[in-house]
């Protein structure tokens, strides 16, 4: 039966389904037990399954990611959960030295089964060290692959697939879509593959391409666009890495412009790759320049109205397409 869920819920209702399918799944993690984590995502995971399958860690991030990897390599599934995605930065070696690689340098014998779950962005007032867009850091890294869903069944499919893979996948989830709600019947869905894109809204004037919170901040732009006669095609890659490349690519070829808009500092973000992308291989098939719409190159700021102001806006979108399509 359909019920409204929200996407903290999908994420450990999908969770939940793949450790009842495989007692090799454990989570991993601060605070993931009797709290359920900051955010209460893996909250009754504990007194279902028990403490040798749900590890409450103490506070060291390279060390029980550290972990992770080596119970990967013996064939657990761990999930992690990174408190915050801006505490990454603590655990870099495990994830940019050792299980992004192991597979490559032990020839495939070594398999590396693990997700690493990063709650990121702002829109929370969490201030400067607890609000970052950091996904461009690990989409950087070759051996990993990176997942960013926008709503919860997207989140709930994805995580599905992403503790089923072989490989280390990075799972980005937006704490202001948390909340976020959508009807649902759990049991009918499945696993979403990952590097497969959606499209959104179809359009034939312009093609955005959107992640995370800023999909709907496209979305509602694409209908202010409407009624200015601009019909747009929105895109959600759903994963950064691998990426939806012919979807992007097919839509730029019909609409003949691209923009592109995410939550990250736009210095150097994910969203300069994907711009790279299409100016180096569909460059014949656009009639403007790119449009590239990001975050302020600044720390996040704790006061709700600037840090409304750090991030790209729905009028920011909106004017931004419109530089190329009036």
């Amino acid at each position: 039966m359909a019920k409204r869920v929200s996407m903290s819920k999908a994420i450990l209702s999908a969770m939940d389904k793949a450790m009842e399918q495989d007692e090799k799944v454990i989570q991993i993690g601060e605070d993931i037990g009797i709290m359920g984590g900051s955010f209460g995502v893996t909250y009754g995971l504990l007194d279902k399954y028990g403490p040798e399958r749900v590890w409450d860690t103490p506070i060291s991030e390279a060390a029980f990611t550290n972990a992770a990897v080596s119970l990967a390599a013996h064939g657990y599934r761990p999930v992690v959960e990174i408190m915050f995605a801006d505490f990454m930065t603590y655990a870099f070696d495990p994830l940019v030295n050792q299980m992004a690689k192991m597979r490559y340098m032990y020839g495939g014998n070594t398999e590396m089964p693990l997700v690493v779950r990063f709650p990121g962005d702002g829109d929370v007032s969490a201030a400067a060290q607890h609000s970052q867009s950091l996904e461009a850091l690990l989409v950087h890294i070759p051996g990993l692959k990176v997942v960013y869903p926008s709503t919860p069944s997207d989140a709930y499919g994805l995580m599905l697939s992403s503790i089923a893979d072989q490989n280390p996948v990075m799972y980005f989830e937006t704490k202001a879509l948390y909340t976020k709600m959508e009807k649902l019947d759990l049991d009918e869905l499945e696993p979403i593959p990952l590097g497969v894109g959606k499209i959104v809204r179809e359009g034939t004037d312009l093609t955005i391409v959107a992640t995370g919170p800023c999909v709907d901040k496209a979305t509602k732009a694409a209908k202010k666009l409407a009624e200015e006669g601009i019909e747009c095609e929105v895109i959600d890659p759903r994963t950064l890495y691998p990426l939806d490349k012919e979807m992007i690519f097919n839509s730029v070829e019909k609409t003949g412009k691209f923009l592109v808009v995410t939550d990250e500092c736009k210095r150097c973000a994910w969203s300069a790759e994907v711009a790279a992308l299409v100016a180096e291989e569909k460059f014949d098939a656009l009639k403007a320049p790119i449009v590239r719409i990001g975050a302020l190159n600044t720390p996040v700021p704790l006061a709700p109205q600037l840090e409304k102001y750090h991030y790209p806006s729905i009028d920011d979108i909106v004017k931004g397409a419109l530089t190329i399509c009036k």
